[in-house]
């Protein structure tokens, strides 16, 4: 099977032109992702991982802050994103299931009950 490829994303990977129309995970989800794999990346590395914009990531951050997914506070010259395993999925067709279980199942981690996950 052949696949034609589009044109480059943010991080300059040639993105499969099948996967450009729609994805498993919605952007939302990646940035969370990216963040609790790796709770030192820069906007500009969180942008490049999730291939999207650092304006889309900016904007992704301040709607997953406003629901209360994470929060961030200035560490220095950085941010530092807190990642709330607690909160629960806004959809109505999910009750009951939180961050915590999701996450465990998509990184392979068991965050334990009261564990926050913070980074630099």
């Amino acid at each position: 099977m052949t696949t034609a490829v589009s044109s480059a994303g943010p991080a300059g990977d040639a993105i499969p032109t099948p996967w450009r129309r729609w994805g498993f995970l919605s952007s939302h989800a990646r940035v969370l992702l990216a963040i609790v794999g790796n709770p030192d990346l820069r906007l500009r590395d969180v942008a490049a991982a999730c291939h999207i914009t650092e304006r889309t990531t900016q904007s992704i951050i301040t709607d997953l802050e406003q629901a209360d997914y994470l929060s961030r506070e200035r560490a220095g010259r950085r941010t530092q994103y807190t990642v709330n395993l607690d909160a629960t999925p806004r959809h109505p067709a999910e009750p009951g299931l939180s961050d915590r279980a999701l996450l465990c199942v998509l990184t392979n981690h068991a965050p334990q009950e009261g564990d926050t996950h913070t980074g630099r």
